[in-house]
Protein backbone atom coordinates (compact mmCIF):
# COMPACT_ATOMS: atom_id res chain seq x y z
CA UNK A 1 0.00 0.00 0.00
CA UNK A 2 1.41 3.71 -0.98
CA UNK A 3 0.44 4.88 2.67
CA UNK A 4 2.57 2.11 4.60
CA UNK A 5 5.80 1.79 4.98
CA UNK A 6 6.96 -1.34 7.06
CA UNK A 7 4.53 -1.16 10.40
CA UNK A 8 4.02 2.84 10.47
CA UNK A 9 1.35 4.29 8.31
CA UNK A 10 1.09 7.85 6.92
CA UNK A 11 -2.52 9.30 7.24
CA UNK A 12 -3.16 12.57 5.12
CA UNK A 13 -7.29 13.96 5.49
CA UNK A 14 -8.16 17.08 3.49
CA UNK A 15 -11.75 17.21 5.21
CA UNK A 16 -13.82 20.59 3.70
CA UNK A 17 -14.69 23.19 5.58
CA UNK A 18 -18.47 24.27 5.67
CA UNK A 19 -18.69 27.74 3.56
CA UNK A 20 -20.74 29.80 5.78
CA UNK A 21 -20.44 32.52 8.75
CA UNK A 22 -21.08 32.79 12.58
CA UNK A 23 -21.14 35.69 14.65
CA UNK A 24 -19.20 37.69 11.74
CA UNK A 25 -16.74 34.97 11.43
CA UNK A 26 -16.33 32.45 8.71
CA UNK A 27 -16.75 28.41 9.33
CA UNK A 28 -13.09 28.50 8.24
CA UNK A 29 -11.49 30.79 10.60
CA UNK A 30 -13.22 29.22 14.04
CA UNK A 31 -11.75 25.88 12.71
CA UNK A 32 -7.71 27.96 12.42
CA UNK A 33 -8.73 29.79 16.01
CA UNK A 34 -9.56 26.47 17.71
CA UNK A 35 -6.64 24.57 15.73
CA UNK A 36 -4.29 26.69 17.00
CA UNK A 37 -5.50 26.92 20.68
CA UNK A 38 -4.75 23.20 21.01
CA UNK A 39 -1.99 22.52 23.23
CA UNK A 40 1.50 20.90 22.13
CA UNK A 41 4.48 18.56 23.57
CA UNK A 42 3.05 16.45 26.49
CA UNK A 43 -0.13 18.07 26.75
CA UNK A 44 -1.36 17.52 23.32
CA UNK A 45 -4.92 15.86 22.50
CA UNK A 46 -2.67 13.83 20.15
CA UNK A 47 -0.15 12.71 22.98
CA UNK A 48 -2.91 10.11 24.40
CA UNK A 49 -3.96 8.86 20.76
CA UNK A 50 -1.78 5.36 21.13
CA UNK A 51 1.41 5.00 18.60
CA UNK A 52 1.21 9.01 17.31
CA UNK A 53 5.09 9.12 15.79
CA UNK A 54 3.92 12.55 14.77
CA UNK A 55 1.22 14.78 13.64
CA UNK A 56 -0.35 18.27 12.49
CA UNK A 57 -3.30 20.53 11.56
CA UNK A 58 -3.84 23.23 8.92
CA UNK A 59 -6.30 25.08 7.53
CA UNK A 60 -5.83 24.75 3.07
CA UNK A 61 -7.12 28.62 2.58
CA UNK A 62 -6.76 27.84 -1.41
CA UNK A 63 -3.88 26.12 -4.27
CA UNK A 64 -1.29 28.25 -4.90
CA UNK A 65 0.17 28.92 -8.40
CA UNK A 66 4.53 29.52 -8.34
CA UNK A 67 5.55 29.95 -11.84
CA UNK A 68 5.56 28.70 -15.38
CA UNK A 69 6.03 25.48 -16.60
CA UNK A 70 9.00 24.50 -17.06
CA UNK A 71 11.03 23.98 -20.59
CA UNK A 72 11.56 20.96 -22.24
CA UNK A 73 13.71 19.81 -25.66
CA UNK A 74 11.29 21.86 -27.92
CA UNK A 75 11.12 25.38 -26.44
CA UNK A 76 11.30 27.12 -23.28
CA UNK A 77 7.54 28.28 -22.45
CA UNK A 78 8.71 31.45 -20.57
CA UNK A 79 10.97 32.55 -23.78
CA UNK A 80 7.98 32.39 -26.06
CA UNK A 81 5.39 34.00 -24.18
CA UNK A 82 8.16 37.23 -23.27
CA UNK A 83 7.84 38.59 -27.03
CA UNK A 84 4.10 38.57 -26.56
CA UNK A 85 1.67 41.50 -26.00
CA UNK A 86 0.97 41.51 -22.19
CA UNK A 87 -2.60 40.66 -22.79
CA UNK A 88 -1.50 37.81 -24.99
CA UNK A 89 0.85 36.70 -22.95
CA UNK A 90 -1.77 36.40 -19.70
CA UNK A 91 -4.43 34.57 -22.29
CA UNK A 92 -1.36 31.95 -22.86
CA UNK A 93 -0.71 31.18 -19.01
CA UNK A 94 -1.98 27.92 -17.77
CA UNK A 95 -5.33 28.36 -16.23
CA UNK A 96 -5.56 28.57 -12.08
CA UNK A 97 -7.64 26.36 -10.53
CA UNK A 98 -9.62 27.83 -7.24
CA UNK A 99 -10.64 25.77 -4.27
CA UNK A 100 -14.66 25.86 -3.71
CA UNK A 101 -14.08 25.55 -0.33
CA UNK A 102 -11.16 25.64 2.59
CA UNK A 103 -10.00 22.44 3.77
CA UNK A 104 -8.89 21.47 7.27
CA UNK A 105 -5.48 19.17 6.64
CA UNK A 106 -5.29 16.40 9.17
CA UNK A 107 -1.65 14.66 9.08
CA UNK A 108 -0.21 12.02 11.00
CA UNK A 109 2.38 9.12 10.71
CA UNK A 110 1.64 6.82 13.34
CA UNK A 111 2.44 2.78 14.18
CA UNK A 112 -0.14 0.76 13.29
CA UNK A 113 -3.32 -0.18 11.88
CA UNK A 114 -5.44 2.44 10.47
CA UNK A 115 -8.68 1.77 11.98
CA UNK A 116 -7.31 0.97 15.57
CA UNK A 117 -5.64 4.52 15.40
CA UNK A 118 -8.81 6.61 14.60
CA UNK A 119 -10.31 4.66 16.98
CA UNK A 120 -7.94 5.65 19.63
CA UNK A 121 -8.12 9.46 18.41
CA UNK A 122 -12.48 8.79 18.69
CA UNK A 123 -11.73 7.60 22.15
CA UNK A 124 -8.66 9.22 23.76
CA UNK A 125 -8.45 12.96 22.22
CA UNK A 126 -8.85 15.29 24.71
CA UNK A 127 -7.63 18.88 25.95
CA UNK A 128 -8.17 21.81 28.02
CA UNK A 129 -9.82 24.71 26.53
CA UNK A 130 -10.59 27.92 28.89
CA UNK A 131 -12.00 25.11 31.49
CA UNK A 132 -13.51 23.25 29.15
CA UNK A 133 -12.83 19.48 27.95
CA UNK A 134 -12.55 19.20 24.33
CA UNK A 135 -12.51 16.32 21.93
CA UNK A 136 -11.96 15.93 18.56
CA UNK A 137 -15.54 16.67 17.37
CA UNK A 138 -14.49 20.41 18.89
CA UNK A 139 -12.34 20.83 15.68
CA UNK A 140 -14.12 18.94 13.02
CA UNK A 141 -17.20 20.35 14.14
CA UNK A 142 -17.85 22.80 11.02
CA UNK A 143 -16.44 20.25 8.26
CA UNK A 144 -18.80 19.21 5.43
CA UNK A 145 -21.10 16.06 6.68
CA UNK A 146 -19.44 16.12 10.01
CA UNK A 147 -22.94 16.14 11.64
CA UNK A 148 -22.93 12.00 10.71
CA UNK A 149 -20.63 11.50 12.92
CA UNK A 150 -21.49 10.02 16.80
CA UNK A 151 -19.28 7.15 17.40
CA UNK A 152 -15.83 5.66 16.32
CA UNK A 153 -17.88 3.90 13.44
CA UNK A 154 -18.94 7.00 11.96
CA UNK A 155 -15.61 8.48 12.62
CA UNK A 156 -13.57 6.09 11.26
CA UNK A 157 -15.51 6.15 7.84
CA UNK A 158 -16.06 9.94 7.89
CA UNK A 159 -12.07 10.09 7.89
CA UNK A 160 -11.78 7.34 5.02
CA UNK A 161 -14.04 9.73 2.87
CA UNK A 162 -11.68 12.43 3.08
CA UNK A 163 -8.63 10.04 2.92
CA UNK A 164 -5.38 10.96 0.56
CA UNK A 165 -2.90 8.38 -0.01
CA UNK A 166 0.36 8.90 0.45
CA UNK A 167 2.01 7.97 -2.55
CA UNK A 168 5.94 8.98 -1.60
CA UNK A 169 5.41 8.17 2.22
CA UNK A 170 8.93 8.00 3.87
CA UNK A 171 9.26 6.07 7.17
CA UNK A 172 11.63 8.11 8.62
CA UNK A 173 11.80 6.18 12.08
CA UNK A 174 12.91 2.72 13.50
CA UNK A 175 9.92 1.25 12.46
CA UNK A 176 9.22 -0.09 16.22
CA UNK A 177 6.15 0.92 17.95
CA UNK A 178 6.13 4.77 19.93
CA UNK A 179 6.38 2.89 23.48
CA UNK A 180 9.92 1.32 22.12
CA UNK A 181 11.35 4.18 20.39
CA UNK A 182 10.50 6.33 23.06
CA UNK A 183 12.51 4.15 25.88
CA UNK A 184 15.43 3.90 23.09
CA UNK A 185 15.53 8.08 23.33
CA UNK A 186 15.77 7.68 27.05
CA UNK A 187 18.53 4.90 27.16
CA UNK A 188 20.30 6.94 24.70
CA UNK A 189 19.80 10.37 26.92
CA UNK A 190 20.71 8.41 30.26
CA UNK A 191 23.75 6.59 28.62
CA UNK A 192 25.32 10.12 27.52
CA UNK A 193 25.01 11.35 30.69
CA UNK A 194 26.46 8.29 32.45
CA UNK A 195 29.43 8.46 29.78
CA UNK A 196 30.33 11.82 30.44
CA UNK A 197 30.32 11.61 34.61
CA UNK A 198 32.48 8.72 34.42
CA UNK A 199 35.35 9.77 32.14
CA UNK A 200 38.41 8.79 33.71
CA UNK A 201 37.40 5.92 36.60
CA UNK A 202 39.04 3.35 36.95
CA UNK A 203 37.37 -0.29 35.48
CA UNK A 204 35.97 -1.17 38.91
CA UNK A 205 34.28 1.93 39.52
CA UNK A 206 32.77 2.38 36.24
CA UNK A 207 31.66 -1.32 36.22
CA UNK A 208 30.15 -0.99 39.74
CA UNK A 209 28.14 2.22 38.49
CA UNK A 210 27.02 0.77 35.16
CA UNK A 211 25.44 -2.20 37.37
CA UNK A 212 23.64 0.46 39.56
CA UNK A 213 22.68 2.80 36.19
CA UNK A 214 21.39 -0.68 34.31
CA UNK A 215 19.10 -1.43 37.69
CA UNK A 216 17.84 2.26 37.16
CA UNK A 217 17.06 2.83 33.49
CA UNK A 218 15.51 -1.21 33.85
CA UNK A 219 16.14 -1.67 29.71
CA UNK A 220 13.32 -4.34 29.47
CA UNK A 221 11.04 -2.38 31.07
CA UNK A 222 9.24 -0.15 28.06
CA UNK A 223 6.72 1.62 30.03
CA UNK A 224 9.16 3.63 32.89
CA UNK A 225 11.41 4.92 33.25
CA UNK A 226 10.62 6.63 29.53
CA UNK A 227 10.45 9.45 27.86
CA UNK A 228 6.39 10.52 27.40
CA UNK A 229 4.01 10.89 24.24
CA UNK A 230 4.74 14.39 23.16
CA UNK A 231 8.04 14.52 25.40
CA UNK A 232 10.11 17.62 23.14
CA UNK A 233 13.13 17.89 26.31
CA UNK A 234 15.21 15.27 28.47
Amino acid sequence: MASKSGNATALTVLSPIVNGIVDGKSFADITRERSLRIPIHEKSPLAKVPNTYLARLFILDNVFYESLPGSDSVFNFSEITSILSDSARKKALPRKDQLKSKYLVFSSNFYGDLDEYLTGMWEKWSYDDNGQQRDVRYIWEHCVAFEGVSDATSFIRYIKRCQLDATLFFNGSTDDSLQEQLKALYLKQEFSKFAAAHQGKSAADVQQAFKAFIARVQPENLSQPSWQPGQSTP
